[in-house]
């Protein structure tokens, strides 16, 4: 992996670069979408780039991609990187932007630290940059030829059969090929990326989780109505989805990915989520409940009301299927008949062995997390699934 030589020169600069990833990242994605507008217009989430969201995320992945480095030279960190690469593949990125983004962001690091980036310096941190870059090509590579996908082109077009309001602020959307084909296996727990065009003829991308049991001419997703929050806009794709798409209508969507995925067995297994995070849950539970699965299932979920919970009563049936399954609902509303307030484990059994699934905001997946840890859940058994920059490594 890391050479002995650039693993010293890394370890010794890691400090000064780290201090300025953000800086670095923000000169970079300037620079990036000055030279190729339609990056930002037609793949990169134009929310998360106006909240400075994506720039904390590149930041703390490459901070912790090289920090890895460093620490074992010869080993990498596969999971992050497998959590990239289906991502990246779930937006059709293709190989030969690597070398594009290798260009403006060398650029951004010699103008933020001058001197500083010596041509030693300069050519540890690029052997940093092409051994994440050529493991996240190679990752895709497998993804894209395992789902028949040709030079990256990941997408097909998708038409709405049925449209459901779930809630207020959640409508699930029923979608079947517009070409008749055939629908494409997934599992349980991954998701795909819609991509619509929206008034200004930019073509934004988001994810969502494939909700159901697979059948063999449908495939369905569940949105929540996002709403801007401080810097950030109201969610783009969300808000057109919601407003102008009804049955009949036409959408471009990717093939499924993500690594968010039941390992099989019984084994002891606990769903945590909170609001629009029970999407993927739900699949699991549809699962779960096909193959017959006997060993404990805890499932945990947080929201603000049983109203606003969005397929609240489907979640509670799918758990009460399984012969050992459980379902803990915890709401801010008082009042419910459930527990009230923010999920706490401490009287919620947890068997030797369990495997946690976490999908929500990020301050409930840590908060749970730290308890799973504190029950004896090995940290290498909790699985978690960010949808937008993944602000867990940049924090």
């Amino acid at each position: 992996m890391l050479t002995e030589p650039s693993a010293a020169v890394v370890r010794a600069t890691l400090p000064a670069i780290g201090a300025a990833i953000e800086d670095i990242t923000e000169r970079f994605y300037g620079k990036l979408f000055a030279a190729h507008p339609a990056l930002l217009r037609d793949l990169f989430n134009r929310g998360n780039q106006a909240a400075g969201t994506q720039r904390r995320a590149l930041a703390g992945s490459i901070a912790a991609f090289a920090a890895h480095l460093v620490e074992h030279p010869d080993d990498r960190p596969d999971v992050m990187l497998r959590r990239i690469a289906n991502k990246h593949a779930s937006l059709g990125v293709r190989a030969d932007q690597y070398p594009i983004v290798h260009q403006h962001l060398f650029e951004a690091i010699a103008e933020v630290l001058g001197d500083a980036i010596t041509p030693e310096v300069a050519a540890a941190w690029d052997e940093v940059y092409w051994l994440m870059a050529n493991a996240l090509i190679t990752i895709e590579a497998g993804l894209y030829a395992r789902q028949g996908v040709v030079d990256a082109d990941v997408w097909r077009t998708w038409e709405v059969v049925d449209r459901t309001e779930e809630t207020p602020l959640v409508a699930s959307f029923l979608l079947r090929p517009a070409d008749g084909g055939p629908v494409p296996a997934f599992r349980a727990g991954q998701y795909v990326s819609v991509q619509v065009q929206l008034a200004d003829g930019a073509r934004q991308i988001r994810q969502y989780s494939l909700i159901g049991a697979p059948s063999a001419t449908t495939r369905a997703i569940a949105v929540k109505q996002v709403a801007g929050t401080g810097a950030g806009p109201d969610g783009e794709v969300s808000h057109h989805l919601h407003t102008h798409v009804r049955r009949g209508d036409l959408l471009r969507v990717s093939a499924p990915y993500g690594d968010l995925v039941l390992e099989p067995g019984d084994a002891p297994l606990l769903l945590a989520s909170a609001g629009i995070g029970c999407t993927p849950m739900l699949a699991m539970l549809e699962e779960l409940a096909a193959a017959g699965h006997r060993g404990p299932v805890t499932v945990v979920h947080a929201d603000r009301s049983p109203d606003s919970h969005a397929l609240r009563a489907h979640h509670a049936v799918l758990a009460a299927k399984l012969p050992a399954g459980t379902a803990r609902f915890w709401y801010e509303q008082p009042g419910s008949g459930h527990h009230t307030g923010r999920v706490d484990l401490t009287d919620v059994p947890v068997a030797p062995g369990t495997r946690a699934y976490l999908c929500g905001p990020l301050p409930f997946m840590r908060a749970v997390r730290g308890q799973l840890l504190g029950k004896g859940v090995a940290a290498a058994d909790i699985h978690y699934e960010v949808f937008g920059p993944d602000l867990w490594l940049a924090s």
